[in-house]
């Protein structure tokens, strides 16, 4: 099992907590030690896990300091938390990239089994690959969030990598991907190649101006990802206070509430934050982005709407056109838009499935306005 391969939570991190208060996170939280072992499993409900493979980076990188990460998230405070989380360790690098994959997908598999939701840090973003892989032998149909300024669909290089990472997803057979969603794109690092591939495959997108001016517009692709991947090359320098972050990017602020909206998800089962930098700045900014994901959590609806029989309030549109049906929950005040199968519209049995959207959506179609994600969500089906 490669749970076993995860090596203990460094001396270096474990000494920083002795002058933190007995209500610190480090305090709190269960970790994996050289001294006390490996934490018990069962009553965890969140899992931390370090990654090093930068191997098959598409960019000059360097590894990046989980301890420094460690030293700023344990000082943190908790908020209401009624769960255990737990501290795994690393997982060391394998002989070749190829063996890290596999491991961290096996870890993936049995962290899934357990309900454990998994927090990763630190790697390249092409372990999103193995992340992907380790839900196909359930033939389980996935949805991938990527918040980035890149699509990663580059096709320059026959290896995977940080940068092509999604071409691999994409061509893999058997391919149990649904819906590929990117957030944050500068569109001056896509090709237009890139711009015509998510066209095609009926992917969604929301470019960074678009992002900033309205941070809750990716909710609702959120509410249906099963894996979730940062790269934060996505930044701004401003947010890094480094030089070498670029022009135009994410704020710390608008990532914190990304993270959380992740975190809100019920479905999401894999929270993945890739090409860190460090800095002092840096350590804290990403432990508080992994802490406002755990809120996100610690708030979570328990709500998929399968039957809408009660506490989901029906409307009914008739637009020129066609007739559109929306949902909208009594207990968290979230919006669904119904999708009918496409086989219906050849008359076959009828099927409808429910789409996560905004309120926004809903006002469009009372204007007579078919919103754009309920395109792409019917070409896909």
């Amino acid at each position: 099992m490669s749970l076993k391969s995860l090596i203990p939570v460094s001396e270096e991190a474990l000494s920083s907590m002795v002058l933190h208060p007995k209500q610190a996170l480090g305090k709190s939280i269960k970790i994996h030690t050289e001294q006390q072992g490996f934490p018990e499993l069962r009553s965890c409900s969140i899992a931390v896990v370090g990654l090093s493979e930068i191997r098959n980076a598409f960019f000059a990188t360097s590894k990046y300091n989980l301890e420094g990460f460690r030293k700023s998230f344990y000082r943190l405070f908790p908020g209401n938390w009624n769960f255990n989380i737990c501290d795994l360790g690393n997982l060391p690098n394998g002989a070749t990239p190829e063996d890290t994959y596999f491991a961290l997908k096996e870890i993936c598999i049995h962290l899934r089994q357990l309900n454990i939701v998994t927090i990763f840090l630190g790697g390249s973003h092409d372990l999103i690959f193995p992340i992907y892989q380790s839900y196909q032998d359930n033939k389980q149909l996935v949805n991938i969030v990527s918040v980035d300024n890149q699509f990663d669909f580059s096709q320059e290089e026959e290896l995977i990598s940080g940068r092509s990472y999604m071409s691999r997803i994409i061509m893999e057979q058997p391919n149990f991907l649904y819906n590929f969603t990117n957030l944050g794109y500068q569109s001056y690092y896509i090709a237009q190649e890139e711009l015509d591939l998510m066209e095609k495959l009926h992917f969604d997108s929301l470019r960074l101006g678009t992002l900033l001016d309205d941070v809750a517009q990716s909710e609702p692709f959120f509410r249906d990802a099963n894996i979730t991947g940062f790269d934060m090359k996505a930044l701004s320098w401003q947010a890094l206070n480094h030089s070498s972050g670029h022009p135009n990017g994410i704020d710390a602020r608008t990532m914190c509430a990304l993270a959380r909206y992740a975190g809100i998800s019920d479905r999401m089962d894999f929270f993945g934050f890739f090409e860190l930098l460090n800095t002092t700045v840096s350590h804290q900014l990403f432990a508080q982005i992994v802490w406002y994901f755990i809120e996100g959590f610690s708030s979570r609806f328990d709500e998929y709407p399968v039957l809408t029989s009660s506490g989901f309030t029906r409307y009914t549109l008739a637009l020129s056109d066609m007739e559109m049906v929306f949902y909208q929950s009594e207990k968290s005040g979230r919006w669904w838009i119904e999708i009918i199968n496409q086989s219906y519209l050849n008359n076959k049995n009828k099927t409808t499935a429910l789409l996560p959207c905004t309120h926004k959506d809903y006002l469009d179609a009372c204007n007579d306005k078919i919103p754009d994600k309920w395109w792409k969500a019917t070409k896909r089906i």
